[in-house]
């Protein structure tokens, strides 16, 4: 039958589904049969030919018709999965009910009477007789989720079958150990099968209705409490599924094997089509949300892959009940790791390629899926993450977050981006070996719009941040109190900070030291803090090799002695609050000394109009997102109590909210803009006071960066006069040599601020997430125009 009757006879039957008023007896095979058995059709085809106002049509006025068109479906996965698919036709049937599945389901999910229908056992109104309703019948949305699992181990179909000839028998689906079928080679498999487009293919679309049964989570709203589990993935990565080992290194696998540059070879996927790829998208966005766990909440696996706790508590299996969690926090060999971190690297890389070899290789899309998977590696499991800081690898991670940071920086669309790009450098500078592994010299010229360099990573990372923070757009303002602990944390192991980097840092201290920004919202302070904290660690640890800093010091001083003088009478306060009414840019883009960018490069852009971005949740604030650790002399930290902390006189921060418009639908000033940037007329709640600019002041760390330059200044001065000099190589060589051993207060301890996890930060990646794999859904568009409520769809 040719592709044109086949798509003639499903749409057929679709209309007589709308129209029949009266419930259609399961039993009636030669109806039901129509939209699977006959048909030939695309999962494009299926969403043409089934539209959303039909599919809700039906929900509403003849809901046995749907609820019966849902269990006989799911009937024939349960079929296809029992026989094993050996024939063509075998093979069609399960497809079309797939691609069925997967239009309809959101539609199940967006009505709350509906989102029990596959979590009951007796399958709707239309069933035929017949006494099987009995106890031990499994739910629907059970039946659904086992077969599909034994469907992506079905021989001939999904995976490359083991039987040596035609004269053996068919392998029983039930009795092969799936373990022996893993698809790629990597983490506890070492047999890479031949590939074959068509089972990759099969499992592509099998993945999507599993991402579609998962994705009931985007129809319930954002909840503070986020430890409300996905029933769907809840009883997918339990010990029910007997292939949850088989298929998670399955899927971890595809995704760190994969190769975008076609084997290599430049060009080469301009000769041939890439079935891969298609299938290692979906493996990354299934494994994400299977992993979608919030570990603050529970007994967090420790390093050693135990639970947190006695040893004798063996009644449980060690760690979380998801099994993909488990798994994932107990990869543990060395090879195993390397496999992971390079497929990860190399994959990140690939846009960063784009720019110096256009076309060369394939571009690949699913970056921000990359990106969670990695924060799940080194949330879940500390012996990766210390295996990522053990050798200068984990740089080849830190290149390419910081070019997506770089572009991403004025566009609307991708906060997201840039939020789990900072958390990922956030959670790695709480390492020490992290800012150690900063001095490699950087020598990859990536095309970057950013001023040309000669430095180490180090270098990078600052003059990135301060791009960001001077020409990012208004939405990114509540991460500069993360960019900014970043560099805290890696600024007592930075060895030698060019002249570029230097200027850039103290270029931000002018600019967030304007009375102006002091004083027009509650904690604007806080960054003047943390720039202090930084040039401190730097004196006191490394002031040996950072010539160029205490230069940079030395020229800027009359910064820090207006900071010492700052004026906290009221009428100063006030005089202060006037100078920038007239405009109300938080950062002067003037003297930031950009000089020229580097060849070959763009600039960052905006979001063109129309873009279309989900809606995030608010992130907390700085306090709540780490956990103070002091760094002893032998390199061990121990964690601070939370005392008040010394930031915050006036009480913790309220959560900046990282989006924009926030979800509760209040008015559209973000909280950021009360927050950070109102003067205190409009806000109207709050005003500086003296007693307030007081509490801070007299805490502001000054004394070592003053003692510094009362030693260091007429030094230089007097070097000028005696030598009549203007140059500033011969005042680098000076402080090169000079020494302030004994001149410097006692060095303060190392003060880190390690990131915690926390439910705040656990619903914000489930938001992220399924925003991500919403957008970028859109062939065939599962989600689109369905009424989600865990983020709003805006444009841009």
């Amino acid at each position: 039958m040719g592709s044109a009757d086949s798509k003639l006879n499903f749409r057929k039957a679709v209309i007589q589904l709308t129209t029949k008023t009266q419930p259609v007896e399961a039993t009636d095979d030669a109806f039901w049969d129509q939209f699977w058995a006959d048909t030939a059709t695309s999962v494009q085809d299926v969403f043409a030919l089934v539209p959303a106002a039909e599919i809700r049509a039906v929900r509403e006025e003849s809901p046995s018709n749907l609820a019966t068109l849902c269990y006989k479906a799911v009937e024939k996965l349960v079929q296809g999965a029992e026989s094993g698919c050996h024939t063509e036709k075998e093979r069609q049937i399960v497809l079309n009910c797939c691609r069925l599945l997967t239009r309809i389901l959101p539609y199940i999910f967006e009505d709350p009477d509906w989102r029990g229908f596959f979590w009951s056992t007796v399958p709707g109104a239309g069933r035929g007789g017949g006494d099987e309703d009995d106890e031990n019948a499994r739910p629907l949305a059970e039946s659904l989720l086992l077969a599909v699992t034994d469907l992506l181990f079905c021989p001939d179909f999904t995976v490359q079958s083991h039987r040596r000839s035609m004269v053996d028998t068919a392998e029983d689906i039930h009795s092969i150990d799936s373990c022996e079928y893993i698809w790629e080679a990597g983490v506890g498999f070492a047999h890479s099968p031949q590939p074959n487009y068509i089972h990759d293919l099969n499992r592509t679309e099998l993945l999507k209705l599993l991402l579609t049964c998962f994705s009931e989570a985007m129809y319930l709203p954002p909840s503070s409490d986020s430890s409300n589990t996905n029933p769907w993935v809840q009883f997918f990565c339990s010990t029910e599924n007997r292939h949850a080992l088989p298929l998670f290194t399955s899927l971890l696998n595809v995704v760190c094997a994969y190769d975008p540059v076609g084997y290599g070879i430049p060009y080469n996927h301009l000769l041939f089509s890439d079935y891969r790829e298609p299938l290692v998208e979906e493996a990354a966005q299934v494994l994400i949300v299977t992993l979608d766990y919030d570990s603050s909440t529970s007994s967090s696996p420790t390093v050693d892959g135990t639970t947190t706790g006695t040893a004798m508590d063996d009644v449980d299996p060690p760690g979380p009940d998801n099994l993909f969690v488990n798994y994932l926090s107990r990869i543990h060999r060395e090879e195993d790791f390397q496999f992971i971190l390079k497929g990860v690297a190399r994959l990140l890389s690939n846009p960063l390629v784009q720019t110096y070899l256009p076309n060369s290789a394939k571009k690949i899309q699913f970056h921000q899926e990359l990106l969670v998977l990695f924060w799940k590696l080194c949330d879940f499991n500390k012996k990766f993450l210390f295996f990522v800081l053990k050798s200068s690898d984990v740089l080849d991670i830190l290149v390419p977050i910081l070019y997506f940071l770089n572009d991403a920086r004025a566009d609307q669309s991708r906060v997201g981006l840039m939020h789990i790009g900072v958390f990922i450098l956030l959670l790695l500078s709480g390492e020490r070996n992290f800012g150690v592994r900063l001095n490699k010299p950087y020598s990859v010229r990536v095309p970057m719009d950013i001023p040309v360099f000669t430095g180490t990573h180090a270098d990078l990372l600052i003059i990135v941040f301060h791009k960001i923070i001077t020409s990012g757009h208004q939405r990114l303002q509540p991460l500069f109190d993360c960019l900014l602990t970043i560099v805290v944390n890696v600024s007592p192991y930075l060895k030698s900070l060019s002249m570029v980097a230097a200027n850039k840092l103290l270029h931000l201290l002018e600019a967030f030291s304007t009375t102006w920004f002091l004083f027009s919202a509650v904690q604007n302070h806080h960054l003047v803090f943390f720039l202090l904290e930084v040039f401190n660690n730097i004196i006191q640890y490394q002031f040996d090799g950072n010539s160029n800093l205490v230069y940079a010091v030395i020229r800027k001083r009359n910064v820090f002695h207006q900071l010492a003088n700052l004026p906290t009478d009221s009428q100063s306060i006030q005089k202060g609050l006037q100078r920038k009414k007239k405009s109300p840019e938080p950062i002067s883009r003037t003297n930031s000394q950009d000089g020229v960018s580097m060849e070959g490069s763009r600039p960052a852009a905006p979001a063109e109009p129309g873009t279309l971005k989900t809606s995030l949740v608010a992130t907390p604030g700085i306090d709540k997102l780490t956990e103070k650790s002091q760094v002893s002399e032998d390199g061990t930290m121990r964690s601070l109590e939370p005392e008040a902390s010394q930031l915050s006189p006036e009480g913790n921060p309220p959560a900046a909210l990282s989006d924009g418009e926030p979800w509760s639908g209040e008015a559209s000033h973000s909280r950021w803009d009360r927050r950070r940037l109102s003067s205190a007329s409009s806000s109207g709640q709050w005003t500086p006071t003296p007693d307030w600019v007081m509490s801070w002041k007299s805490k502001l760390p000054l004394q070592t960066i003053m003692r510094l330059l009362q030693v260091l200044v007429p030094q230089v001065e007097k070097i000028c006069i005696d030598k009549g000099l203007t140059d500033e190589s011969e005042i680098l060589k000076f402080l090169q040599h000079g020494t302030l051993v004994g001149l410097l207060p006692v060095p303060h301890p190392i003060l880190i601020r390690k990131y915690q996890a926390n439910s705040g930060t656990a619903m914000w990646f489930r938001t992220y997430m399924w925003g991500v794999i919403y957008l970028r859904n859109v062939d065939p568009p599962i989600w689109y125009d369905t009424d989600v409520k865990l983020f709003e769809i805006q444009r841009v």
